[in-house]
């Protein structure tokens, strides 16, 4: 059925004319919260002495934004289970443009972590909720693109967004930084509501039913520990990237940036391609994403030591990597049954878990005296078992689809 007007009762395909500014305004909502999460990584010196603490201390803003996504994506998405889509992404939108302004004006070091925790809070409720969005404006076939397409914006963010607000937040100072990213916000939710059809809530479970069934299904639980661990490789490495570039490839401080390019381009176009092959097949997209990233981890571990060479290798890893994050998405929103709205949002609180476990893991093998090499190493067996998790749910599902 195509839905004719915004206000139609019954959730269908949007308009062939409503779909891509739709798309375009979640992705921009994407790019902003890519933006706003990692830049805080590229002005940490400025925060520091902002704030006269040491680097590590102002990095528990990052992990204090870490926690507020884990944190609130059962909360938000229980809450706005029965909650009309697009009012509840603009209440997300406002809120992230919020916070970010109360960064920018924290005065002293815990007002800061305090408001990062906050503004995290939005994160991985807005990225289930879009994900929803967009699969609604498209034909079944075609959900993998449109979830990938709202997932591009984040990967944009880390060749476009991060390098261009850290660059404002070094010579204007860091608070200026998430004033822009409180701008970016504002723009997303004025796009939003101007090209995302509303569509009223249909007749459904409550959020409370939605978080019993949803966190009583084994595939559930399988599914978020693949993301939790196998994606949490990733974080292993990209967390020690600049130092591995300096001290292990023994290349200069000048070239860490063309390496974090090298990142970004990889997550934009593994980002593009896991839309793509959600459309052969979910689940083994997962799986050969899965085995692909750790065969990747281990050719960085290898190529690390080679100066130059490590480059490709850093683009091709990134690529792979995120291959699986489009399809995690999926698989959660096909095993979650009729919790579709937690089923979404929980993606992003696994991963989230996987980025804090991998920079924690990463750190305790350079802390042990393994080397800035290591956690690669590291990376890859995390991955192994991330490939584990996922074959195991192939299989049980396999079980239970003979039993019925």
């Amino acid at each position: 059925m195509t839905v004719t007007s915004p206000t139609a009762t019954t959730p269908a395909v949007a308009p062939t004319t409503r779909v891509i500014p739709g798309l375009l305004a979640l992705a921009i909502g994407g790019f902003t919260i890519g933006t706003t999460e990692f830049v805080t990584m590229g002005v940490l010196p400025q925060i520091a002495e902002g704030l006269r603490r040491t680097e590590p201390e102002a990095a528990h803003g990052i992990t204090a934004y870490a926690l507020g996504v884990v944190v609130g994506v059962p909360i938000l998405a229980i809450l706005g289970a029965r909650l009309p889509r697009r009012g509840l992404l603009l209440a997300l939108m406002g809120a992230y443009a919020a916070f970010n302004v109360v960064t920018a004006l924290a005065p002293t070091y815990v007002t800061f972590v305090g408001a990062r925790f906050l503004d995290g809070l939005p994160h991985g409720a807005y990225f289930g909720i879009a994900s929803l969005a967009a699969a609604g404006l498209v034909t079944p076939a075609r959900r993998g693109r449109a979830i990938a397409s709202v997932m591009l914006g984040l990967s944009v963010a880390n060749v476009v967004g991060v390098p261009a607000t850290t660059w404002m937040g070094q010579h204007l100072g860091w608070r200026t930084t998430y004033l822009a990213c409180a701008v970016l916000a504002g723009l997303a939710a004025a796009l939003i509501f101007t090209f995302l059809p509303a569509t009223p809530v249909t007749g459904g479970s409550s959020g409370r039913a939605e978080a019993r069934m949803f966190f009583a299904r084994p595939q559930v639980w399988l599914t978020i520990a693949a993301g939790s661990i196998g994606f949490g490789g990733v974080f292993a490495i990209y967390s020690y990237i600049a130092t591995t570039v300096t001290n292990v490839s023994g290349l200069p401080e000048a070239v860490v940036p063309l390496f974090l390019l090298a990142f970004g381009l990889g997550l934009v176009v593994g980002t593009w391609a896991g839309g793509e092959l959600a459309a052969w097949s979910v689940y083994r997209s997962l799986l050969f994403g899965a085995i692909g990233t750790a065969v990747a981890m281990l050719a960085f571990w290898l190529a690390a030591p080679h100066g130059w060479w490590a480059l490709p290798v850093v683009f091709v890893f990134a690529a792979v990597a995120s291959v699986p994050v489009t399809n995690l998405q999926l698989r959660l929103m096909d095993v979650a049954g009729d919790a579709v709205t937690l089923g979404a949002a929980m993606n992003h609180a696994s991963l989230n878990v996987g980025n804090a476990l991998g920079a924690w893991a990463g750190g305790v093998v350079i802390a042990a005296g393994y080397g800035y090499r290591a956690p690669a190493l590291l990376a890859t067996a995390l991955a192994a078992v991330g490939v584990l998790i996922i074959a195991l749910s192939g299989v049980l599902a396999r079980k239970t689809s003979a039993a019925r």
